[in-house]
């Protein structure tokens, strides 16, 4: 029986307590596994968007295909992850949602853009065209970034890359800063067939539920640093003050005070610092409630 091809909104949920992508080096590993997937999988990706602590997509196919693209996503994602951290099970229980989008009703333009304005709701940037992990940067974007093709790298080398031995077309562009460029592999032409203008794009962009959000946020005028940033800083003053690396081992008084300097230097909220630090949401403001 032929299987139904729809278009999906696919959330994960947002880990409250724990990161995704605790580096640079992190987002460049999860770039290259959409890639992976978008080469192994069948569906067609629309947008998607990489985000600390949770991912989106907008995907073309049947609900099966749509489902084991994310799926194998996690899966190869959670076993860099373990390799690189020692921690098991981070994306087991985080939750997927899979949401269907009806091809009229505008929903596939809000969709994709609700994804692209994640950063910007985020306050990590002003423009999507400014965040580098995801497609926020690609539709309407004539200007292509430089590379090289993976036919002209190794195998060897591409295998060192891309952390997995999956043979993807030799025609795709490697990045500067080693991951597969979304150029090569999301359909822009089917994206921007429903947007069919850049000025249409702009409007969805600017009236999307995120474009909103940060309109409305309490917190505007307060600077925003990326999880990545506080996560590092966080490392460092525990150095700097305590002599360890993280809170494992610190006492209750120990712990407030790292936490204390992180909101202080960074305006960060309870949810940021319970995210970077590891730690429930309830105990981060028992800890910063101490101060």
């Amino acid at each position: 029986m032929k299987r139904e091809i729809n278009f999906w909104l696919v959330t994960t949920e947002h880990l409250e307590n724990q990161l995704w992508f605790r580096d640079e080096d992190d987002f460049k590993v999860g770039m290259n596994y959409v890639a992976v997937q978008a080469a192994v999988g069948n569906v067609s990706v629309l947008a998607f968007i990489l985000m600390s602590n949770h991912v989106h997509f907008v995907l073309k196919g049947n609900r099966i295909d749509a489902m084991a693209f994310i799926v194998g996503f996690k899966s190869r994602y959670a076993k860099y992850f373990q390799h690189k951290y020692s921690e098991k099970e981070i994306l087991r229980r985080n939750g997927v949602d899979l949401k269907p989008l009806p091809i009229d009703e505008e929903a596939i333009e809000r969709a994709i853009a609700y994804v692209h304005m994640n950063c910007v709701a985020a306050n990590i940037c002003s423009s999507p065209m400014q965040y580098e992990w995801g497609s926020g940067n690609i539709l309407f974007n004539r200007t292509r970034r430089e590379g090289i093709k993976l036919k002209d790298i190794s195998l060897r080398k591409r295998r060192q890359i891309l952390h997995c031995a999956i043979q993807l077309p030799l025609d795709w562009i490697l990045g500067l800063n080693e991951y597969i460029l979304p150029d090569s592999y999301l359909d822009i032409e089917g994206a921007e067939f429903y947007f069919r203008t850049p000025k249409r794009m702009n409007y969805f962009l600017a009236s999307s539920s995120k474009a909103r959000k940060r309109l409305e946020s309490e917190e505007d005028s307060l600077p925003s640093f990326r999880d990545q940033v506080v996560s590092a800083a966080l490392q460092d003053i525990c150095r700097t003050l305590f002599g360890c690396n993280s809170l494992a081992g610190l006492s209750a008084e120990q712990v407030t005070e790292v936490l204390r300097q992180i909101r202080f230097r960074f305006s960060s909220d309870i949810r940021q610092i319970a995210r970077v630090a590891g730690l429930s949401y309830s105990e981060t403001a028992v800890f910063l409630d101490q101060v």
